[in-house]
């Protein structure tokens, strides 16, 4: 009953943390983009015969164009800023849900240290400046009809997924092309780990606090799945 209680809390505290981080880091990107785009928008041509009103349209379409992707590209980055600067926190989270799944079988690390906790950060960037590379890869293919659409989908979901396994990953040392090689190795796993959050990260304007309530859920979630296959890899990865 204790250690559920220390997830519990364990969770409480990170859900307020990263849905602080996330909602500053998207106000702040949120303003320097609305700065930007009303220095390109700010004088609407005048809507006079065929071709001024073709013009108003077209002002009008690509005002709001950038206006969304500014918003959904705002979101990823302040979540992956987040997720950056809280991934010690979540690798805690990921361990105490180990132990009590585990129990006398769990293989203790040297706990918790400070340096630890500075990898733990700088494999939290690597995830987060990959994220960034995704992120870019999905605005590009998005332009495709039908089709892009999926893929983008797909690249979210097994990102997800990767930035879920990165915690127990991260317990163990690996590197970024392991975790990712664990990805390509257990796709319908990953794509089951990575369909929610893929799904909550597209819902607008609850998509900061529905992820930030759920990701210590998705986290535990996800740990219990890793740790289940994992002991049966450790030999052949």
């Amino acid at each position: 009953m204790f250690k559920t209680k220390r997830l519990l809390g364990y969770s409480i505290v990170l859900f307020a943390v990263t849905i602080a981080l996330t909602w500053f880091g998207y106000m702040v990107t949120t303003n320097y983009a609305d700065t930007f785009i009303s220095g390109y928008f700010n004088s609407p041509p005048v809507a006079e015969g065929i071709w001024g009103w073709i013009k108003h349209s077209g002002w009008v379409t690509g005002k709001w164009f950038l206006l969304v992707i500014s918003r959904i590209f705002a979101f990823y980055l302040s979540f992956l800023f987040s997720y950056s600067l809280t991934t010690p926190g979540y690798v805690l989270l990921s361990t105490a849900t180990e132990k009590v799944q585990l129990g006398k079988h769990f293989d203790p690390d040297d706990g918790f240290s400070l340096r630890g906790a500075l990898i733990d950060l700088v494999e939290g960037i690597k995830i987060g400046l990959y994220g960034v590379l995704v992120a870019f890869v999905a605005l590009l293919v998005n332009f495709i009809p039908v089709i892009g659409q999926v893929v983008v989908f797909l690249l979210y979901t097994y990102y997800s997924a990767l930035m879920f396994i990165d915690y127990p990953a991260s317990r163990r040392r690996w590197t970024l092309s392991r975790k990712i090689g664990w990805i390509s190795a257990n796709r319908v796993v990953s794509f089951r780990l990575g369909f929610v959050p893929a799904v909550l990260s597209m819902v607008p304007f609850l998509n900061i606090f529905l992820l930030a309530l759920l990701f210590p859920i998705l986290t535990i979630h996800a740990t219990l799945n890793f740790t289940s296959i994992q002991p049966h890899n450790d030999g052949t990865q």
